[in-house]
């Protein structure tokens, strides 16, 4: 169920939305210091409370507020998660630009112009504040800084993505592209950021990114272990989707016209080394856990070698699809025979190597236990693996680096006093 206020003011040309669950303490001071700062800005803005589920008096506070301050709306779920309020609040809003930020005001509402100016000139679709660049300025604990840079490196390495800073809690869209975009992002909490950045790149929209100043607030009741766990099934069922070709990206190209003669979805072909390295990494951790599971369940009954061998065909096999598709971008079942031929080829030296230490370590140790043939296995397949690598993209899927397009314009969005023509028909919640 949704309850929103009434509309009564012309639309707006940005609606900034603050998503609160349970945030009676601090969300009066932000919605009037924000209210306040908007009343300065030179485009048009309302700002949108989107209470999902509060069982504190957050309610109450947004609907009073909203009666007192011109230009100040609510919308009230009965449901949690922050996706789903901005889902929700940016579908239903009739602004041309909609944007989002935290209650606890962790970025200097100074970046929202910046944040906003390329979206209204047409220049890009999105924009994200960044913290992970050397000209934002940030104040947080050492963990919270790990885990940020770990996450946006994991997504660069799983997802080959371009943008800094996935989580950072200030981000805008054009009215245009989110109709698009948001019925295709299926998460509903914290994830939902990372998924529609991804959406929007693997379509080939233009993301700008803005440098902020940062304070993390030291009161923060993110869960950051569920919050992880739900983080990585996002990415696997993102690149599950992807993948399989579940999402129809070529339908927002289509109707956003943008470029299509080289979807952002290949960019993982055009060689970059770091990328390439990165997802190498992960499916090299994959194959390698597989193996070992693999080697000690078939050692006992097959013995070493063979169980060696078994273990590393079938891995081989596996990897080699796996980069094939994931770590350089080779999509489609032309040339997938040769490249498993080629992948087999790599398999006997990097099976070579493993049986020689094998053989070296039987030789000087036969009565080494299991434990250290597993070891000297490992080790042996670190080693392998670097010269899988090199074989991989310098012989197996050498690709060359295709020409990049132009990218086509698009319509500027309308400024304060001008026209403009809705994509779509604004449906569901009013606002005030």
């Amino acid at each position: 169920m949704v309850v929103a206020m009434e509309n009564t003011a012309p639309p707006p040309v940005l609606d900034l939305v603050v998503p609160v669950h349970n945030e009676e303490r601090d969300l009066e001071h932000t919605v009037r210091t924000t209210r306040a700062f908007l009343d300065t800005f030179p485009y048009r803005a309302r700002l949108t409370i989107a209470d999902n589920a509060s069982t504190d008096s957050t309610l109450a506070i947004a609907r009073r507020l909203a009666a007192e301050l011109p230009g100040v709306s609510v919308l009230h779920l009965d449901a949690k998660g922050r996706g789903r309020a901005l889902h929700t609040a940016w579908l239903a809003s009739d602004a041309q630009v909609l944007a989002y930020m935290d209650v606890d005001m962790s970025t200097d509402l100074a970046a929202l112009a910046p944040l906003i100016a390329p979206l209204v000139s047409g220049h890009s679709q999105l924009a994200i504040g960044t913290r992970l660049v050397r000209s934002s300025r940030t104040v947080r604990g050492p963990r919270r800084e790990v885990i940020s840079r770990c996450y946006n490196l994991l997504l660069r390495g799983s997802l080959a993505v371009r943008f800094s800073d996935a989580q950072c809690g200030f981000k805008a869209i054009r009215a245009d592209a989110a109709h698009e975009l948001l019925p295709l992002v299926a998460d509903t909490g914290w994830f939902f950021d990372t998924e529609l950045l991804v959406l929007a790149e693997r379509s080939g929209l233009r993301i700008h990114e803005v440098p902020v100043d940062w304070v993390d607030d030291p009161d923060s009741r993110v869960d950051i272990v569920a919050t992880a766990k739900a983080d990585l099934l996002g990415i696997a069922r993102l690149l599950r989707d992807l993948n399989a070709g579940r999402i129809p990206l070529d339908e927002v190209r289509a109707h956003l016209q943008l470029d299509s003669a080289r979807p952002a979805a290949t960019r993982g072909q055009d060689g970059r080394l770091l990328g390439q390295l990165l997802r190498f990494g992960v499916v090299g951790v994959a194959s390698t856990v597989a193996y070992a599971l693999l080697y000690l369940l078939l050692a006992g009954p097959l013995g070493a070698q063979v169980a060696n061998l078994t273990a590393l065909a079938v891995t081989a096999v596996a990897n080699t699809a796996a980069n094939r598709a994931f770590t350089f971008g080779i999509r489609g079942r032309r040339g997938a025979l040769v490249h498993q031929g080629q992948g087999f080829a790599v398999f006997l030296l990097a099976w070579a190597l493993t049986s020689g230490a094998l053989g070296v370590l039987h030789l000087t140790a036969p009565a080494a236990p299991r434990t250290v043939e597993l070891a000297v296995l490992v080790v042996a397949n670190l080693g392998a693996t670097v010269l899988r690598f090199l074989l991989l993209r310098g012989w197996v899927f050498r690709t060359r680096t295709p020409p990049v397009p132009t990218d086509r314009s698009i319509s500027p969005v309308a400024r304060p006093g001008t026209t403009a023509t809705s994509t779509r028909p604004t449906e569901g919640v009013r606002h005030s």
